[in-house]
Order: C-alpha cells, then sequence, then structure tokens
C-alpha cells in the first residue's frame, strides 16, 4: 500500500470498504485535525472528543465527498462543524471549572502555531474571540490556509472571511490587553426623548 496514495483514491478505497484506506486517512489528518479541535475548543479533552467525532462523522459521510474541493478541505470543514457541536453542548453544560481556572493546553503535536512559538497567553486570549471569528483566524492564521481554502471549510464568501479574520485580530488584541469583547453597539437611531416629541 503505497503511503504517497492520494488521499481521494484513498477516499474511494475506503468507500468500497478498505479499512486499511481509511486508517491510513486517519493516520495521515490525524494531528491537523486534533490541533484545529483543540484550538477551537480550548480543552484538551474536548479536543481529543472532537477529533474522534469529527473521523467518525466523516467515515459516515465519506460518500458524499464528491471531490469539488481537496480533501483535507472537506475534512476541515467536517471539524469545525463538529467542533461547533461540541462548543454548543458545552455552553448548554455546566462546567465544574472553566477556561480561566486552568492553562490551555499545549497542542500534542507541533504545527505552524509551535513554530511560530504560540504563547499561553495568546492561546487563552484566543479561546475569547467570538466562535465565529475565531476559528477563521485558527483556519487562515494558525494553519496557514489560504482564503479560498478558509472561505470553503467555513462555508462563507471569501469577503465574509478577509471580514471575521480582521475582527477576529480586533478582539484578539483586545484580549490580549485584557479589556473583554464589548457587545457590539446598536445602531444610531433616534433617542427615547426624539421619538416621545
Amino acid at each position: 500500500m503505497p503511503s504517497e496514495e492520494r488521499d481521494e483514491d484513498l477516499v474511494r478505497r475506503a468507500v468500497d470498504g478498505d479499512r486499511a484506506a481509511f486508517r491510513i486517512i486517519v493516520e495521515r489528518h490525524e494531528r491537523r485535525v486534533y490541533n484545529l479541535a483543540l484550538r477551537m475548543t480550548g480543552r484538551e479533552e474536548d479536543a481529543r472528543d472532537a477529533t474522534q467525532d469529527a473521523f467518525l462523522m466523516a467515515l459516515r459521510k465519506l460518500a458524499s465527498f464528491r471531490g469539488e474541493a481537496a480533501f483535507t478541505t472537506w475534512l476541515h470543514r467536517v471539524t469545525v462543524n463538529t467542533c461547533y457541536d461540541l462548543l454548543r453542548k458545552r455552553s448548554r453544560t455546566p462546567l465544574l471549572s472553566t477556561a480561566e481556572d486552568r492553562e490551555p493546553e499545549p497542542p500534542a503535536w507541533p504545527d505552524h502555531a509551535d513554530a511560530t512559538d504560540l504563547s499561553i497567553d495568546v492561546q487563552r486570549a484566543l479561546l475569547a474571540v467570538p466562535e465565529d471569528y475565531r476559528v477563521v483566524m485558527i483556519l487562515h492564521d494558525v494553519q496557514d490556509l489560504p482564503y479560498e481554502d478558509v472561505a470553503a471549510i467555513v462555508g462563507i464568501p471569501v469577503g465574509t472571511v478577509k471580514s471575521r479574520l480582521h475582527r477576529g485580530r480586533v478582539a484578539l488584541a483586545r484580549a490580549l490587553r485584557g479589556r473583554p469583547e464589548r457587545e457590539r453597539p446598536e445602531p444610531a437611531g433616534p433617542s427615547d426623548e426624539a421619538r416621545s416629541r
């Protein structure tokens, strides 16, 4: 079995029932999926759960991969959706400890973020960035994916990726300065006093 086999060929074999092909897919992409999940969730335990869930979902939906985008783009989208699901569940479940109680855990495997020496403070601040902004920052700034790939993974236009990236960086800068992300101001309109006249 050549290890240089294309993902698309491995997918075809896996869809046809070749378990070894799917095992190669998992081994090939596990590190990136885990690191993305860890940065999205901020907790090692959640990242392990999200990684496992992402590969289970990928296995179930492998036949739906049409090859219109790269397999890695499709797998990243599955991972991001899995992380969103996990984060929604977590927000409904009371935790015994919060993200502020614990230091974010470093990735088990090095990736681009480790090469740029991403500090614990930055990782903690990143968790304060709203999820929609955080995901594009992780995919573009940490995992070095181009805007077009990020747009395909998240399912939004490239312009929206750039906008969310900018807003995410502003939110990250605020979090690093210790200022919480403020609610977006309401659109300017007539004051209650002016309306009562």
